[in-house]
């Protein structure tokens, strides 16, 4: 399902992001994963309160699975390694996100660090997430004399070029900020209206996927080397992974983003980790 006009237009505007919306708007928005289940979130702007839900499969309503106002304290809906694997499925299913990274950037305050999970790692990934949004930057006018100068005004120093917006959306002192994972504080999972049953059948239909990938006709011939990049942590090989998985016809745009040049090691990981069927965070923990 293609990621909404709407959603597009306000993920490039930094202002959605810091809070600082005034346009008063309700956005709907649905995540497909696997099976018919679907991650759902209700935002109010320009308050900003904040609603996830779980959709099942045919239905029309989604389970509530936690709410927050703008501020938080947002509540411990999800576990973080859950966020992680249906964020890859996400993506791996729908080549409009050529990342996982706006589906972590606007679900990860209800996926908060756990006990057993490594804030480092997190915050790694969340600004990774953060700095996968891209925005398009149109080309600079031309910035040169109309007709050929003379020669003591022809060095290009008389002529200096505009400067060019970034195409990230987000400064780096907004993506620090946004990054740094919370503390649990509201368990909402103990609760009897939460979805335990259809959340854990999610769980193991994302899982599947996530392991049967590997191997696939397009991907079965790089998993070797695409494990020895995991196991060593070194990503000078990925290019070479890169051409095997073309000259193995894959022409999925998410597959091949994410090892292209210019090498983004978090996102690069997440690919070469999914690839190679081992456990998220085996590479990504060598470059955090």
């Amino acid at each position: 399902m293609p990621v909404s006009e709407a959603l597009r237009r306000l993920a490039q505007d930094p202002r959605f992001w810091t809070g600082q919306v005034t346009e008063a708007t309700e956005l709907h928005i649905s995540f497909p994963v696997v099976g018919g289940y679907s991650l759902t979130l209700d935002i109010d702007l320009p308050g900003g309160d904040r609603a996830l839900g779980l959709r099942r499969p045919s239905s029309s309503e989604p389970v509530q699975m936690g709410w927050a106002p703008a501020e938080g304290p947002f509540p411990a809906s999800l576990h973080w390694w859950e966020l992680e694997s249906f964020a890859r499925v996400i993506a791996l299913a729908d080549p409009l996100l050529p990342h996982p990274g706006l589906v972590v950037a606007l679900l990860s305050p209800f996926a908060p660090a756990g006990e057993d999970d490594d804030p480092a790692e997190i915050a790694a990934v969340r600004e990774a997430a953060y700095r996968s949004l891209r925005r398009e930057v149109p080309a600079a006018e031309p910035s040169g004399p109309e007709q050929t100068p003379l020669p003591l005004f022809a060095d290009d120093r008389w002529w200096p070029a505009p400067p060019m917006p970034s195409p990230q959306v987000l400064d780096e002192a907004a993506v620090a900020e946004l990054s740094a994972p919370a503390p649990a504080r509201l368990h909402v999972r103990v609760g009897e209206r939460f979805p335990h049953e259809d959340l854990s059948d999610l769980v193991r239909r994302a899982s599947a996927v996530l392991t049967l990938l590997p191997d696939q006709a397009a991907y079965a011939g790089t998993r070797a080397l695409a494990g020895r990049i995991a196991d060593s942590g070194d990503l000078d090989d990925v290019p070479a992974l890169l051409g095997a998985l073309t000259e193995a016809g894959c022409d999925h745009p998410t597959v091949l983003d994410a090892l292209s040049e210019p090498l983004v090691p978090l996102e690069a990981c997440w690919m070469v980790e999914t690839l190679a069927g081992v456990q998220p965070g085996t590479l990504l923990r060598r470059h955090v």
